[in-house]
Formats: C-alpha cells, structure tokens, sequence
C-alpha cells in the first residue's frame, strides 16, 4: 500500500466509475454471473475503469428473514446455499476473467460457502484487480437484523485496503457502513476509493427510509474521510418478489415499496458527483479525480493534524477466525509445532 501511495502522490488516478443497480436472476448462479459479466462489458465499453455491482449480487438476499419465521424459512436457505459460490470456484474465475478482459477493477457481492462446514454461508465481497486477479475476500462482520437467521460473521484478516490502478481501494457491506470503527480502519489504511454495496431493504421500518439511509452514510464517510465512495445496491424485481410473496399480498406491498434502493458517487465534500438513481435498474458513471481528496485535508484529517492519538487509540485484531487449531496437522500428519521450529531455524 505504501509503495502504491509513493507511486501515485504526484500523479493521482482519474477515471470514471461505474455504481451499478440491478436484481440478480433469483438464486440461479450461473444466470447472475452471466447478467454481472453482461454488466462488465457495458460499463467497460463505456469508460469504467472501477465497476461496483450490489451486496450479494450472487445469487441474491435472504428476504424471507423478514417474511416469514425461522421454520418457515428454513428451506429457502437450503436453496440459496445451494446457489451460492465456492472461492476459490468456477463463478468466480468466470468474475475474474470478465474484469480481465475489461480492464477494470470490480467489486461484487455474493453468497459464499464455508470451506469445511456444510451449510455455512457468509456474506462476501470480492474485489478483483483489473488484471484479474482475486484481491481481496471481504466477509460481513456482523450481519444485519434478521441477517443473522442466514450469515455467519467474518473476521478482521479482511478488513484491508488494496492497491488498485484507481488507487487505494476498501469495501464494506451495507450496515457496516454504519460502523464507524469498520470505516476509520479502513481510512487509516490510506483508503481514498471506498465501495459500499447493499441491498433494497423495502421490509424495514414503516419510517424508515432506505435510500435517504443510504446517501447519509456515504455521504458521512466521504466527509469525514475525504475520500470518494461508490455506492451499489440491488433493487427488487417481480421475480423476487413473487417467489418470496407468493399470494400474500401484504408480503407483496411491503416489497414493492418506494424508496428502498439508490446507487451512486459521492465525492470527498459528502455530495454526490452525479445525480442518484433511486429503485429503478440501471447504470450510474461518474468521474472521479483523486486530486480532489488533498485540499479538503487541510481542514479535517482525521488521519493527522485532526486526531488526537495521545487520547484515541483503536486496535484491530486482523488475525484470521478459525474453529480449531490442532496439535498436528491432520492432513500433513506433523505436528504444528515442529515446522514453526523448523521455519525458526531456517530463518
């Protein structure tokens, strides 16, 4: 990260950048890998060069959660995690060929599956790297609500920023953009891009306002951090909503309701750099130019001359979450121990 920073100080990235809202094929994998690989193209052919597709995008959100009780909706989590991704997987070396041959950075949300726990799932985002390669693995650390009946939480390993060609690049996952340490770990990073992907939340609050809750926290995060965010969230086609509402009407209405999608930019002074785009599918572009995140510094760093580290100081446990650790490893058949001493002694 540093080395990229020294590289770019003098000569900041400017490009365009593309926040896309749209409804996946409803737990067909395969189908909203190849909508999200259609997506790619179209954005790339027109500039993109950062392309930021909706929180589990593959192959969908878990709004039974919110409809129905935990028995009820038991099978329906059978079925999303069977259209969920493997990662390493045949979907996301499909994803990482698509930002290949479009020669942009993307980000995209899905559905993964646990490695050694049938029936884990986590709420994941991939950032691949405009070459290709699979950058980052960002699982959700909390899940959100009635999430939990679904998600298990992450760790901080992945609470990173990366190198990118657009620059200095962290991700989070819809509430975790509420998280105000979440956001300053990344800031402390150097993170001068931010994405923020969610999904249309229409079974929230009558009072509540999703996409005015949206444009709040990025706009927050932009100001507080002088950084540009590029926000991504699904919407709620008539697929989703006849397979999850079927004939209840008032499940219907609740989904149908106004005002719980927006995707957009914002830029380092919290104002949005394009005009938003509010429930309806599409495709905002913007131009970003990172130059525009050194002059606000003068006024609020809160990296620098605005903190004061002799009083606030935040740790960050990074180190990865695993269930068990073994004596000896039962698939090498050594003892744990002995290759650390071994590594020790050859260092």
């Amino acid at each position: 990260m540093q080395n990229l920073l020294d590289h770019q100080r003098d000569e900041l990235p400017r490009f365009t950048a593309a926040a896309v809202q749209a409804a996946p094929v409803f737990l067909d994998t395969a189908g909203t890998v190849a909508k999200a690989v259609r997506i790619i193209r179209e954005a790339a052919a027109n500039g993109a060069k950062l392309i930021v597709f909706p929180e589990v995008f593959v192959a969908g959100y878990p709004y039974w959660n919110w409809t129905m009780n935990p028995v009820q909706g038991s099978p329906w989590f059978e079925r999303l995690y069977k259209a969920s991704v493997d990662i390493p997987g045949p979907h996301v070396e499909t994803l990482r060929a698509a930002a290949r041959e479009a020669g942009a950075v993307v980000v995209i949300g899905v559905n993964e599956r646990g490695a050694h726990s049938l029936g884990e799932l986590y709420n994941t985002m991939l950032t691949i790297g405009d070459d290709g390669e699979l950058l980052g693995v960002h699982r959700k650390l909390v899940p959100t609500w009635a999430e939990k009946l679904t998600w298990t939480g992450g760790d901080g390993s992945s609470l990173r920023v990366h190198p990118t060609a657009v620059g200095p690049l962290g991700v989070l996952a819809c509430g975790e953009n509420t998280n105000t340490l979440a956001r300053f770990a990344l800031l402390s990073q150097g993170e001068l891009v931010h994405a923020a992907s969610y999904i249309a939340l229409p079974v929230a609050p009558a009072d509540y306002d999703m996409a005015e809750a949206i444009a709040v926290r990025a706009a927050a995060h932009c100001f507080e951090g002088k950084v540009f965010t590029v926000v991504s969230c699904s919407t709620v086609s008539p697929e989703i909503v006849d397979a999850v509402a079927g004939d209840d009407d008032e499940v219907r209405k609740l989904l149908a309701r106004p005002r719980s999608a927006l995707s957009g930019i914002f830029g380092p002074d919290g104002r949005p750099v394009s005009e938003p785009l509010v429930d309806d599918e599409g495709v905002v572009y913007a131009e970003i130019d990172l130059n525009r995140c050194i002059q606000p510094k003068q006024m609020h760093d809160i990296l620098g001359h605005y903190n004061r580290f002799d009083i606030f100081r935040l740790t960050v446990d990074n180190r990865p979450r695993r269930p068990v650790g073994f004596a000896v490893d039962p698939a090498a058949g050594t003892r744990v121990q002995d290759v650390q001493d071994t590594q020790e002694e050859g260092s």
